[in-house]
């Protein structure tokens, strides 16, 4: 495998806290206020707006920092063919807190088609230098939450023909977001790190599900996703334990899918949170292959207290006793608005956060 420049040393999850006028913008539209076409013109005011910040700071990535979606991975779901978004009974239940009540389901065969993602892309692409990062959910973010009971089974009535055609539309997806020149996708997963958790392995076997095979079937459909990419097209994987609100779901080191995750999965990085003891230690690391890279997320994106460079430095010695230091970089743990609702801290620690990443990798790196 080819190391691509992305990751880079500096990088960055994704989603970005949401500004008051996008915030304002966005509450108009939802009362009817005001138009698609006023909302679209605040969204791209605060996006240009952005993405300076991001330049200033010297990253060498950027993103639209998810300003036009509600929801990190639905808003991408929902409009693939053969899906449809509906009101769930009940909200994804986090630590203390759950989200609103909106859910995915299958109801024709998958596919990809016209999207508007790729619009959203394509205005990222025209309004920064640095390299336009785009992320969407990972395939398997289609199955792992609900499983069965939303795919209709008149459409599948085998759940090999489910995973077939969904990596075929990723696939058609990962193509057509490579044609208007995207060469930096990530992929945002959560099931590899779910998958890490006993009681997450519990409720996929209580469903029907097997916990030791499904890391291996969602490895083969992302692998049938990238495969045929450009040779120039980065593609990294972002690993999480939930984030809305500043609270999780999930706990448990990555001993139990590293071995999949790094050497069955033909992607070029992966963004893995190690902010807390739920991520248990960098032993993991030793299963990654030459090649690839993993960005270390060493500073939290849940709270606002901004982290030590000395600490920061450390852990990265701490993982390069498992992985080679050229391997490595380093980003938040996780993005800092999965939902539109965003983490409990402010804009300025958020950014103040991404300048302290920027400048402890330009001196561990250089």
């Amino acid at each position: 495998m080819t190391m691509h420049p992305a990751p880079f040393r500096a990088d960055q999850v994704g989603s970005l806290l949401r500004s008051a006028p996008l915030k304002a913008a966005r509450e108009k539209r939802a009362m009817d206020e005001i138009t698609a076409a006023e909302l679209k013109a605040v969204e791209d005011a605060e996006i240009v707006t952005i993405i300076r910040r991001q330049e200033a700071l010297g990253l060498e990535a950027v993103t639209d920092g998810e300003f036009r979606r509600s929801w990190w991975h639905f808003d991408f779901l929902e409009n693939l063919d053969g899906v449809e978004g509906f009101v769930a009974d009940t909200g994804l239940q986090f630590k203390g807190v759950t989200t609103a009540s909106k859910g995915v389901r299958v109801v024709g065969k998958l596919g990809f088609s016209r999207h508007p993602m790729l619009e959203h892309f394509a205005f990222l692409k025209a309004n920064t230098a640095a390299v336009p990062k785009m992320t969407i959910p990972s395939p398997s973010m289609l199955h792992y939450r609900g499983g069965r009971k939303l795919i209709d089974a008149t459409v599948y009535p085998e759940m090999e023909g489910f995973y077939r055609d969904l990596g075929l539309a990723y696939r058609s997806a990962v193509g057509a977001f490579a044609d208007i020149g995207c060469r930096y996708l990530q992929l945002d997963d959560v099931s590899f790190a779910y998958l890490c958790d006993p009681e997450q392995r519990k409720m996929l076997a209580d469903r029907g599900d097997d916990p030791a095979k499904q890391p291996h079937i969602y490895a083969d459909m992302i692998n049938a996703a990238v495969r045929g990419r450009p040779s120039d097209m980065a593609i990294t994987m972002h690993l999480c334990r939930g984030n809305f609100r500043s609270t999780f779901i999930a706990s448990g080191g990555y001993e139990p899918i590293a071995d999949v995750l790094f050497n069955a999965i033909d992607v070029d990085g992966y963004f893995m949170e190690w902010d807390t003891d739920r991520a248990g230690g960098f032993e993991p690391l030793r299963f990654l292959p030459k090649g690839k890279k993993v960005v270390l997320g060493l500073v939290t994106s849940k709270t606002g207290t901004l982290e030590k460079k000395d600490d920061i430095k450390r852990r990265i010695e701490e993982a390069a006793k498992y992985a080679p230091l050229d391997q490595l970089c380093l980003s938040p743990q996780c993005g800092f608005a999965s939902t539109e609702e965003g983490n409990v801290l402010a804009e300025d620690e958020q950014w103040r956060k991404l300048e302290l990443i920027a400048e402890t990798a330009r001196e561990v790196w250089g």
